[in-house]
């Protein structure tokens, strides 16, 4: 669930969950500790997510703390939205090579059991395909997050299992 963080006319940030005002640092501290922040308007309710992380990310050029190169940031300025799609479409081939990863890696464990003698192992089920990055909103990213826990989850249980198969056999 996203935390919702309402953006007030004189520039104060509110974060709705915690009932307190934050700064843009607490916002970066929330996002690297995986929080998923929503910011919106609090008149309007305009969504200013993407204005406020890029305030973040300016607060940090300004500190010296990112540094971006500054031919990458000259290139986002000459070639404006182009950047924008090229970004999309990577992440999105970036994710599916993620997912083709994944069933590969079952298959290949799938078949690793029933070699090892352990009987059918069943898969996991296919994961949904999330939109596209064009209409991707906080949500699905918090989406992807539960698939990675729920992944990880899984990869922990399979290694219990292989665990307990080895001391068995011992």
């Amino acid at each position: 669930m996203a935390y919702v963080i309402k953006r007030y006319s004189n520039r104060k940030l509110y974060d709705t969950q915690e009932s307190r005002y934050v700064t843009l640092e607490e916002i970066e501290e929330m996002i690297r500790a995986g929080k998923e922040v929503s910011v919106v308007d609090a008149a309007s309710g305009e969504d200013l997510t993407s204005v406020t992380l890029t305030q973040i990310i300016l607060e940090n050029e300004r500190n010296h703390r990112g540094t971006l190169p500054s031919a990458f940031l000259h290139q986002l300025i000459k070639h404006g939205e182009a950047w924008q799609d090229f970004v999309q479409r990577s992440m999105r081939s970036s994710l599916e090579g993620v997912i083709s990863s994944q069933r590969e890696m079952d298959r290949v464990f799938r078949e690793w059991a029933s070699r090892a003698g352990w009987g059918a192992v069943t898969p996991r089920p296919e994961p949904r395909r999330e939109p596209e990055l064009e209409g991707e909103r906080p949500r699905d990213a918090e989406k992807l997050r539960e698939e990675v826990a729920t992944l990880r989850e899984r990869l922990r249980s399979l290694e219990e299992r292989l665990e307990k198969r080895k001391s068995e056999v011992k």
